[in-house]
């Protein structure tokens, strides 16, 4: 069997920016400021450490308490930015998934920086969500280099398989996804279908890259999935 544990933003959409609208959104109900958050680091990092960025910028303690209280009004407002963005579904996603859904030895599952409700809100979106049997989240950890072992653990749980870390596959779009396949020891997979260029992708050193998905039989087979 194999596990193939999939990043969602800028890997499997493009939100066209909702998720960044709605922190936005956050920022400003709470601190009464506009703010383009272009000082804090997003793209890869897990939802827990964006907002702890954003709560040390505006000098409130990070407590649990707090980070909880920001996630629950960012989550709330996600609905919205979804619906007034313009969105979509990025290149081969759609035919790769339909194609391995099926497939008795593989194993569709998330590892992302989203928090688990932002996730399936973005997925459901874009019809995606019922692909995956589950992920790992920013819920479980504020570091993304720590959610290979919860996926890999909830791999083993649902299908009582020992899946090594040579069974595994992350796939995503930055050097954060890259490092945390890494961290583990899977096999890395870099997409250029977000903020990354080819470039910056191939300087991670990843064990495959693509610039996209579009060419779905190239991929499959090129991965031996």
């Amino acid at each position: 069997m194999r596990l193939l544990l999939f990043d969602i933003d800028g890997t499997l959409v493009n939100t066209g920016g909702a998720g960044v609208e709605s922190l936005k959104m956050t920022v400003r109900n709470r601190f009464r400021t506009e703010d383009d958050l272009r000082d804090i680091e997003i793209a890869g990092k897990t939802d827990r450490a964006i907002i702890r960025d954003i709560l040390c910028k505006y000098q409130v303690d990070p407590t649990e308490e707090n980070i909880t209280s920001f996630a629950r009004e960012y989550i709330d407002g996600l609905p919205l930015c979804l619906s007034r963005t313009r969105g979509r579904v990025l290149p081969g996603i759609q035919q790769v998934l339909e194609r391995l859904k099926p497939q008795p030895h593989i194993v569709l599952a998330l590892l992302t920086g989203n928090l688990q409700e932002g996730a399936r809100l973005k997925l459901q979106h874009y019809g995606l969500w019922d692909f995956f049997e589950f992920g790992a989240f920013a819920d479980d950890h504020y570091d993304r280099n720590q959610l290979g072992a919860f996926a890999r653990k909830r791999a083993q749980l649902k299908h009582g398989h020992d899946f090594d870390a040579a069974d595994i596959d992350v796939i995503g779009d930055t050097n954060h996804d890259i490092a945390c396949g890494k961290a583990f020891g899977a096999r890395t997979i870099a997409v250029a279908t977000g903020s990354w260029s080819r470039e910056r992708l191939q300087g991670c050193a990843p064990d495959f890259w693509f610039d996209d998905f579009s060419d779905a039989d190239d991929v499959i087979e090129k991965l031996g999935w």
